[in-house]
C-alpha cells in the first residue's frame, strides 16, 4: 500500500470536465508531483501520439541542481525534496551533479551524468540552462523534467514542470467566463513574466471570440501605477471630463456651484469597457497601491471581476483587509494535495518545504515511477490518465507541454475559499 504522500498514477477516466489549467513565471519558482515508497504502476498505458522508442529504459536519475554560486539554496531545496522520493540505496538512484546555476555549467553537469550512463535528466532550474542542456539531452536520447515553468522550453522529450502563466491565466479566466465575465483587460508588470501574462490572455480571448483585450504595463512606483491603472480603465474618455467639471465648481467658491457641483456628484460614470480585469501584481506592495487606485478610476466589483496569479495565495490573507480585493479570483494548486508531503520533509529537515521543494520532490518521483513502468520513455511518461501529486493532477504531453488541474480560490475574510475544485480527471470526453 503506498503512502499518503506517494505520487499516484491516477486511473483513466473520461469525464465531461472541460480541460482548465492555468503560472507564475519565474525559473527558480516552479512548482510541481510527489513520492515516497515503492511506486504503483497499475494503469499505466502510452499516449497514442507518443514516440514509442524515445527516451532511455534504464539508468540513473541525473539531477541537475545549482550547489555552489547564488542559487544553492535553492539547489540544496531540491536535493532534499528530491531524496525523500528517492532515498539513498535505491535503484536506480539519484546521480546529483552540480551546475553552478549556469547555462555552462549545466551544460557540464549533463555531460558528465549522461557519459556516466544516467537514463533521464532532472532539471535543471532555470529556464537558461534548461534550453542549454537541451541539445546535449537530445543527442543522447535522454528525456528532461525541468525545474523551470517557463513554457517556452517545452519540446518533445523536454517537460517544464513549474506552473505556467499560460495554465493559471486558462483556469481563472475559464472559470470567470462561465458566470459571463468574458471581456478581458490586464494590469501586468513590466517584465517577461508579465509579457507571458499577456500572451496567456490574448489566447483565451480569441477562444472566447472576443476582441483583444487592452493590456497596460506598469513598473513600480507610485506614478507609474496610478497612471497604468487609469489608462487600463479608458478613464480619460469615462470620468476625466466629469470629475473636472465636478473640481471647478467647487472651486468657484460659490453657492450656486456648489450646488452644481452636488447635481454633478450624482451622475453615473460609465463603467470600463471590460468586466474581467487580471492583475499581475505578485508583491504585497504594488497590490495594495493598486488596490487604492482602482476605485479611484471607477474599476470595481461587481462591474469589474479581478482576477490574479497563483502567487495570490501566498498574499490572500492581507489581501481580504482591502475590501476592493474581496471577491478577487485566482487559479492554484489546492494546498491539501501538499500537506503530505509538507509533514514529510518538515520531518526530515526540521523546517517546513519552500514551494520549489514540490517540484524537485515530484520530478523524482515521476521518474521512479516511469522506471518501474518500463523505463524513462515518452510512453510511460505520457500516460494519458496523469499523474497525481503535491500539486495535484498534472499530465505530460507529447509535444512538451504539460496540463494541470488546478482549483480557483476566492480572496475571502480568513482564510480563501475553494470556488472551484481542482478537476479529478483532465482526459478528454
Amino acid at each position: 500500500m503506498m503512502e499518503d504522500c506517494q505520487l499516484r498514477l491516477v486511473p483513466y477516466l473520461r469525464s465531461c470536465l472541460c480541460l482548465a489549467v492555468t503560472l507564475a513565471l519565474a525559473s527558480c519558482a516552479g512548482q510541481a508531483p510527489q513520492i515516497s515508497g515503492t511506486p504503483s504502476t497499475t494503469g499505466l498505458t502510452p499516449s497514442a501520439s507518443a514516440p514509442q522508442n524515445m527516451g532511455k529504459t534504464s539508468g540513473n536519475m541525473l539531477l541537475l541542481v545549482p550547489l555552489s554560486g547564488s542559487l544553492a539554496p535553492v539547489g540544496q531545496v531540491l536535493v532534499n525534496a528530491a531524496k525523500l522520493a528517492v532515498p539513498a540505496g535505491e535503484t536506480p538512484a539519484l546521480d546529483i551533479r552540480d551546475t553552478g546555476g549556469t547555462p555552462s555549467g549545466a551544460v557540464a553537469a549533463a555531460q558528465a551524468g549522461l557519459a556516466a550512463g544516467d537514463g533521464v535528466i532532472l532539471g535543471p532550474l532555470t529556464a537558461a540552462e534548461t534550453k542549454a542542456v537541451a541539445p546535449v539531452a537530445k543527442q543522447a536520447g535522454v528525456n528532461m523534467l525541468a525545474f523551470t515553468n517557463d513554457s517556452t522550453v517545452g519540446a518533445p522529450g523536454i517537460w517544464p514542470l513549474g506552473i505556467t502563466p499560460a495554465e493559471q491565466v486558462q483556469r481563472v479566466v475559464q472559470y470567470a467566463a462561465q458566470t459571463g465575465r468574458t471581456q478581458l483587460a490586464g494590469l501586468l508588470p513590466d517584465s517577461d513574466y508579465g509579457r507571458h501574462l499577456a500572451d496567456a490572455l490574448q489566447q483565451e480571448a480569441a477562444t472566447l471570440s472576443e476582441p483583444s483585450p487592452q493590456i497596460v504595463y506598469y513598473e513600480q512606483g507610485f506614478s507609474s501605477l496610478n497612471q497604468a491603472v487609469r489608462q487600463v480603465s479608458s478613464w480619460d474618455s469615462r470620468g476625466a471630463s466629469l470629475m473636472a467639471q465636478i473640481k471647478a465648481a467647487k472651486d468657484s467658491g460659490t453657492a450656486v456651484g456648489l450646488q452644481k457641483a452636488r447635481e454633478l456628484s450624482r451622475q453615473q460614470v460609465a463603467p470600463p469597457p471590460f468586466n474581467a480585469l487580471f492583475i499581475g501584481a505578485t508583491d504585497g506592495t504594488s497590490l495594495a497601491e493598486l488596490a487604492n487606485f482602482l476605485p479611484y478610476y471607477g474599476v470595481t466589483p461587481p462591474q469589474v471581476q479581478l482576477l490574479g496569479p497563483s502567487l495570490w495565495a501566498s498574499l490572500a490573507t492581507a489581501m481580504a483587509g482591502q475590501s476592493t480585493l474581496v471577491g478577487a479570483l485566482y487559479a492554484g494548486p489546492d494546498p491539501a494535495a501538499a500537506a503530505p508531503f509538507q509533514a514529510k520533509y518538515s520531518a526530515a529537515y526540521g523546517a517546513a518545504p519552500p514551494a520549489i521543494a514540490d517540484i524537485g520532490f515530484d520530478a523524482a518521483a515521476l521518474a521512479k515511477l516511469a522506471s518501474a513502468s518500463g523505463g524513462y520513455t515518452v510512453q510511460a511518461l505520457t500516460a494519458p490518465s496523469g499523474f497525481t501529486g503535491t500539486d495535484g493532477l498534472l499530465v505530460l504531453q507529447p509535444d512538451g507541454t504539460v496540463k494541470r488541474g488546478l482549483a480557483v480560490f476566492a480572496v475571502t475574510p480568513g482564510q480563501p475559499s475553494v470556488v472551484s475544485p481542482a478537476p479529478t480527471s483532465l482526459a478528454q470526453p
